[in-house]
């Protein structure tokens, strides 16, 4: 709580609630539509983990979450994704058993062509989401790091939790992985355009770059 209330008095920003979580899994997350009606939630794993610095670092990227409204970004861009992947659904269905009229074969390939974009449109508007949550991780690493003054506090912690990962996977699945502070599930190469978080190195190596710029 102090740590918490130390950050919001610099940021100007209403005190959200606090919670601590009886969970050994080190994560830290914010909720909350906007900064007057807002949680901070972190885990005895992670109270257990960092040292006092690191855990500013960690806090003051979960409020820079808060301060920019975040949360309501990510589900307005989930929102979205979801009626453009249901509408897509329904144009597929509505190709398939309406069919287009004119000779059978012309019919067919029409349903086909129909198909293959609304399926691509759904997976775009998916891509999009997801590249959104991750900016707004870049953004909030950014703010947090301003926040409680030296970007080395976050880079450590990240450093930190990224380990403590890869020894003991973090309890999640897709449905919850953006409420973590780093990604829980892994994945390389291709597989980072379907992540909620940067990779971890990127995000260091940035926080790296600020300190040095200070």
């Amino acid at each position: 709580h102090r740590i918490v209330r130390e950050l919001v008095q610099k940021a100007g920003m209403p005190m959200p609630r606090v919670y601590i979580i009886e969970s050994d899994s080190p994560n830290a997350f914010a909720t909350g539509r906007n900064p007057e009606h807002a949680a901070v939630a972190v885990t005895r794993g992670i109270l257990r983990l960092l040292d006092e610095d690191e855990l500013k670092g960690v806090i003051g990227h979960e409020l820079s979450h808060i301060r920019h409204r975040d949360i309501l970004i990510s589900t307005i861009a989930a929102t979205i994704a979801g009626a453009l992947s249901y509408l897509a659904m329904m144009a597929r269905w509505s190709a398939f058993f309406g069919g287009f009229g004119g000779d059978d074969e012309e019919g067919g390939g029409n349903i086909f062509l129909v198909m293959i974009l609304t399926t691509l449109a759904a997976f775009a508007a998916m891509l999009i989401q997801l590249a959104i949550s991750r900016s707004r991780e870049y953004y909030a690493d950014e703010g947090g790091a301003r926040l409680c003054g030296n970007p080395l506090y976050l880079a450590r912690a990240l450093g930190k939790l990224d380990m403590a990962a890869r020894r003991i996977p973090l309890e999640a699945n897709p449905a919850t992985a953006h409420m973590f502070i780093v990604n829980p599930l892994r994945g390389g190469g291709i597989m980072t355009l379907f992540s909620t978080h940067p990779p971890i190195e990127e995000r260091i190596r940035r926080l790296e770059e600020m300190a040095r710029g200070r």
